[in-house]
């Protein structure tokens, strides 16, 4: 339902997809605007988002101060939650019904009310047993997106969250670690194209360590600009250094360009598809030899990427992870990394 109010009066309570000619308000309220059943239908999720950003996104009478509040549970990671998300100028309220972290809600004038790990949202009305017993006769996934208000499955899906190992300062470096710097690169820097997405490594042995990911929508010569200015920081941390492109798209381009600016990029032509490359380092990371850092303003973001693989909506940070992983332990002047591959004994 979507509610549209202006001044103190409900104006119009159309529904999700219905017609919104002629109607204003400068407040408009999306209630549930996906049913469960049809979480998982593309062509339904893929309406409500239009529906929002060609009908309803129009008819806020003043654009420059009025407001559109979301109520939804979390279905799909591409739900019209997950959508407004990617874009910029929204303030979330995330309430899930078992707290998973600790975190605090501003109540105004300077007051917060702190919810701790295992806090329950309303024990009363929902007591930890009843939250249980709904888990499992919802099954983790719709319950991890229902009730927890994240939409994939408890630890992740092909990689779990608890396989890595976290620190909370980044290792000195020894003569022998080697830095990495893998680009997963994109064209365009429309709505719904790709990100550009890159992963640093630092390597010691047969142990990897996340320093840095970046990810953002870049048109071609800002994309060109930050890899530049991402390998000048990191050429200068270590001796051992290689920088790693994937060959296709743009790519491409920026590999011969680097090379006019005497930079060296090992292009990378990437062999099967996402999902094996990725599947192929998931025993080294289930062995805790990747680490990550407790605490890093790329980390929510990376969590839920890896966690959502392969079902997510985005894949280019890890794209840019496993390319990385690989080049690191794999593609070492032919040398293979052996200990890590699954099936052989």
């Amino acid at each position: 339902m979507c509610q549209l109010r202006g001044g103190t009066r409900a104006q119009a309570r159309p529904s999700i997809g219905g017609t919104l000619t002629g109607r204003g308000g400068n407040l408009i309220v999306i209630d549930d605007p996906l049913k469960p059943q049809d979480a998982y239908s593309e062509a339904a999720r893929e309406n409500t988002k239009q529906w929002y950003s060609n009908t309803l996104l129009s008819r806020l009478d003043d654009k420059t101060k009025d407001a559109i509040i979301v109520v939804m549970q979390r279905l799909h990671l591409d739900d019209l939650v997950g959508h407004l998300l990617e874009q910029e100028g929204w303030t979330h309220l995330n309430l899930p019904a078992i707290a998973e972290s600790e975190f605090r809600i501003p109540l105004g004038s300077e007051r917060y009310h702190l919810r701790r790990v295992g806090d329950l949202l309303h024990p009363e009305r929902e007591p930890r047993e009843v939250l249980d017993e709904f888990k499992r006769s919802m099954g983790s996934l719709d319950f991890a997106a229902q009730y927890q208000q994240e939409p994939v499955a408890e630890g992740g899906n092909l990689i779990k969250w608890d396989w890595f190992q976290f620190y909370d300062k980044p290792p000195g470096r020894t003569p022998d670690d080697r830095i990495i710097v893998s680009w997963d690169t994109a064209m365009s820097s429309k709505e719904l194209s790709s990100y550009s997405a890159c992963v640093v490594l630092q390597i010691r042995g047969e142990t990897a360590w996340v320093l840095d990911v970046f990810r953002e929508r870049l048109e071609y010569p800002d994309l060109r600009r930050k890899v530049i200015e991402l390998h000048r920081r990191w050429r200068k941390a270590c001796n051992r250094y290689e920088l790693v492109i994937e060959n296709k798209g743009s790519g491409m381009s920026l590999i011969q360009d680097l090379r006019d600016e005497n930079i060296h990029a090992i292009k990378v032509d990437p062999e099967g598809d996402k999902v094996m490359r990725m599947n192929a380092q998931t025993a080294r990371i289930e062995a805790g030899s990747v680490s990550l850092p407790r605490s890093a303003g790329w980390l929510d973001e990376f969590r839920r990427e890896v966690m959502a693989f392969p079902a997510g909506h985005y894949t280019d940070q890890i794209d840019a992870f496993s390319q990385a992983l690989d080049r690191a332990f794999n593609r070492r002047g032919g040398e293979v990394g052996w200990k890590f591959v699954r099936g052989l004994y």
